[in-house]
């Protein structure tokens, strides 16, 4: 979506409006005075018109420094490892190639790196999911359900390579983890964007694991923004290795959510969600993450394992999972 283009409104710069020297000297001017004690004044140097392409280089340099300095200050805020969480400046982000940019090819071809395939095995069984590399030495955000309760973690990222993941830290409430790759180093971590500024028809794409198949890329719009989703933080819900049973509005979808729950705003979307998709990510056509997709809806009767995306699928918005990372990071397990 995102193109090269000048702010509405600004002048466009011609070579003469940008010449420091503008109106140039006359090639008529009177001759330079000389003083009566002193050598002749030296005449002004002149000065190469560099024109306008040069000054736009140079603005561009000089924003993308400091889109560096706000990524790395909101690092810092989020009490992040060493190698930090990359985040999208208040100016946008520059995640896709040029080439591609506002493409769905592109959005997959520069996110897609940064989603892994999680297999959780517990004693009830194994559940599949997908998680969002935040570090590059292997910090992998998931949904709770998909690790809860499990005794066996392994991470497949994009490239095929597989790792063993600890558990660092959950939060039930916000149906949120933390897992840690075992012996990782130069992974590519997504962008995490702003979750505040996404509006009801932004184009997305989601990209995750839907019944084991790594990196399946679908595309779509939010379709609606602060859904009231209330789903189980019960540890026996999350490894049934099918769809995550939720609640809207009072009525229950995919099953029973049992008696221990917990209610979030979501966003909305029509982009397909599947079993295997929950703790992937949910991108906007700059590349950055705004939300992690958690839940899906499959029709009345049907087996969620064994029902199709109907285009009602829900993320947690970024702006929750940065807040909670801090807590994650330290441990927590609520």
């Amino acid at each position: 979506m995102s193109e090269n283009f000048r702010p509405s409104g600004a002048p466009e710069y011609g070579p003469s409006q940008v010449n420091p020297e503008w109106p140039p000297p006359s090639a008529y001017a009177p001759p330079v005075p000389r003083p009566a004690d002193g050598p002749a004044a030296a005449a002004p140097a002149h000065r190469r018109n560099r024109g306008p392409a040069k000054l736009l280089v140079a603005v561009a340099i000089v924003a993308a420094a400091i889109g560096g300095t706000t990524a790395y200050g909101v690092q810092e805020l989020a009490g992040g490892s060493t190698t930090g969480v990359s985040a999208s400046s208040a100016a946008g982000t520059d995640v896709v190639p040029a080439s591609l940019e506002g493409t769905v090819a592109g959005v997959a071809e520069a996110v897609g790196p940064s989603i892994v395939e999680i297999t959780a095995a517990s004693s009830s069984g194994s559940a599949t999911g997908s998680g969002v590399i935040v570090t590059e030495d292997g910090e992998v955000v998931t949904n709770h359900h998909v690790v809860a309760g499990a005794s066996r973690i392994q991470v497949r990222t994009d490239d095929g390579r597989t790792y063993d993941a600890r558990i660092v830290g959950t939060d039930s409430s916000k149906d949120l983890a933390l897992i840690e790759l075992e012996d990782a180093s130069g992974l590519k971590a997504a962008t995490l964007g702003d979750s505040d500024g996404v509006r009801v028809g932004d184009q997305v794409v989601a990209i995750g694991s839907p019944e084991g198949l790594t990196g399946t890329v679908t595309s779509g719009i939010v379709s609606a923004l602060d859904r009231d989703v209330t789903v189980s933080t019960d540890e026996s819900q999350g490894q049934r290795g099918g769809g995550w049973p939720f609640e809207y509005g009072g009525r229950q979808f995919n099953g029973d959510t049992g008696d221990s729950t917990t209610t979030y705003q979501a966003i909305q979307t029509d982009a397909s969600l599947n079993p295997g998709n929950s703790g992937g990510a949910l991108i906007d056509m700059n590349g950055a993450v705004i939300g992690i997709n958690s839940a899906m809806y499959a029709p009345s009767g049907a087996e969620s394992s064994a029902a199709g995306s109907v285009g009602l699928g829900f993320t947690i918005p970024v702006n929750t999972l940065k807040a909670d990372l801090p807590d994650l990071r330290a441990g927590a397990t609520n």
